[in-house]
């Protein structure tokens, strides 16, 4: 077992991301005797999957809404008494910056507007643990007020306490539908459908994953029997198509979808609502290792991974990855491979079970990744007036005129030419969209010299800025 290092202000090993990778990854670490800082832009542990109510609000039984809380009270209580684990919280990190022979890793981070608030964590070792966001696809009516991701539904139940909405339809595609509308319905709102783009065959085809993942099918038969017992309908091979209203939204249209995801005309149904919960599955966060150059992977759905050995390394020296920034797979799995990361950076031999655990979940993400990849035909339900980059407000007419008038051929040519993709969000929200209606590469990964906002005055504060190479103009970054 390596010595922790005891230089002050010097890590063993930087975790970024407190989710259940992150989490993991920092609690092994530290049980084989690494000194590590846990760095998160949250103020609590737990990231998004493990995002719970403030103490303030008072909440009972915050366990109720949420599936495998017991892990994470675990970790969390094992971490809080580590005398060998920082928890940085309030710490985005906005850019990474190699290490080399003796020399550590060097995380930048910020910790609010000001200019005394940056932040710089070394280490020996790095773990991305960052996470996903939403794939979100625009249709007509999706800026009303009222329309949410299905994760910002969770998240608001979550953390909050609050529902969007009182009467909730929640569409898209992918696992996470079943999940956000069992919440939703245990919290009291009422859900009149389930509207689902895929029809659920593809899963038949691994019927072999299926019998490896016993807990999955658990876990979506308890949702399912749930949402039965609420009367919740589900509408497979459908989509939400339009939102109705105007300072909020009071309605939805829904059509049948065909095999392409392109609406079949006749099918349309209009459902009373007064919010909707939205999502196409989830985007793995990878842009800082993407500026430092490692490797990735498209998925089946199109979405870019991190690709990792056998031991979570990925294609950088001394970074290390687990968890969704690999590949969407769920808790289970992102805490699998935290674990075998720690022992990888520690130089012990990866525990059998974990081992275990990410074959089974990782050949299940696979399987899902594949059912719920979005057909090419979804493009036909965005009207030219439908806001696609909303930060930016670009229509699809104005990337529609980008590629048959003015010769785009991809999303950085669309970027260029209509300001997609260039707003608060840089593209995270957006950025699979342009892509599709560009007509070019979507499994090409993004990026971005600064992971996050950052003020001007801690850029000038930041002494060594010539050693960044993604801001010393070598990257080829066009932002």
């Amino acid at each position: 077992m390596p010595t922790s290092t005891s230089e002050p202000g010097r890590y063993d090993l930087a975790v970024v991301g407190a989710g259940p990778a992150g989490l993991a990854a920092a609690d092994a670490a530290a049980r084989l005797g690494l000194r590590v800082a846990l760095v998160d832009a949250g103020a609590r542990l737990g990231g998004q999957y493990y995002r719970h109510p403030a103490p303030e609000l008072g909440a009972a039984r915050p366990d109720r809404l949420h599936h495998g809380w017991a892990a994470f009270a675990r970790l969390r209580e094992r971490i809080g008494a580590s005398p060998l684990v920082d928890h940085l919280a309030g710490h985005h990190v906005w850019a990474a910056e190699a290490g080399d022979g003796d020399r550590p890793w060097r995380l930048h981070a910020t910790r609010g507007p000001g200019a005394g608030d940056r932040a710089t964590v070394r280490a020996r070792a790095v773990l991305l643990a960052t996470g996903a966001y939403e794939r979100q696809l625009p249709f007509p009516g999706w800026t009303l007020p009222g329309v949410v991701t299905a994760g910002g539904a969770q998240a608001m139940l979550k953390s909050g306490l609050v529902l969007p909405g009182r009467r909730i339809v929640v569409a898209g595609s992918g696992p996470l539908l079943l999940a956000t509308a069992s919440s939703l319905v245990a919290a009291g709102a009422e859900v009149p459908a389930i509207v689902e783009a895929t029809s659920y065959l593809g899963y038949v085809r691994g019927a072999a994953v299926l019998a490896g993942n016993p807990a999955k099918l658990a876990e979506g038969a308890a949702h399912g029997a749930r949402l039965l017992r609420h009367g919740v309908r589900l509408r497979r091979s459908s989509a939400v198509v339009e939102a109705h209203g105007t300072d909020r939204v009071t309605a939805v249209t829904v059509a049948r979808l065909d095999a392409r995801w392109k609406p079949v005309p006749g099918t349309e149904r209009r459902i009373a609502c007064d919010a909707l919960a939205i999502g196409h599955g989830l985007v793995p966060q990878l842009e800082l290792a993407v500026e430092l150059g490692a490797a990735t992977v498209a998925g089946p759905d199109g979405a870019v991974a991190l690709e990792v050995d056998a031991q979570q390394r990925t294609s950088v020296p001394g970074l290390w990855a687990a968890g969704e920034t690999c590949g969407v797979g769920g808790a289970d799995l992102a805490l699998a491979e935290g674990v075998l990361a720690a022992h990888s950076v520690a130089g012990q031999p990866a525990p059998t079970r974990e081992l275990t655990v990410r074959r089974r979940r990782r050949g299940f993400a696979a399987l899902m990744a594949a059912a719920h990849a979005p057909g090419p035909d979804w493009t036909g339900w965005v009207t030219d007036d439908t806001d696609v980059c909303r930060c930016e407000e670009v229509p699809a007419g104005a990337i529609r005129t980008a590629v048959a008038e003015l010769g785009a051929a991809d999303a950085r040519t669309v970027k260029l030419l209509t300001r997609a993709g260039m707003g608060w969000c840089q593209g995270r929200m957006c950025g699979p969209a342009v892509a599709c209606l560009s007509g070019g590469p979507t499994g090409r990964p993004d990026s971005r010299p600064l992971s996050c906002p950052v003020p001007l005055a801690q850029l000038a504060e930041l002494s060594e800025l010539s050693r960044l190479p993604e801001l010393s103009g070598s990257s080829g970054s066009e932002q």
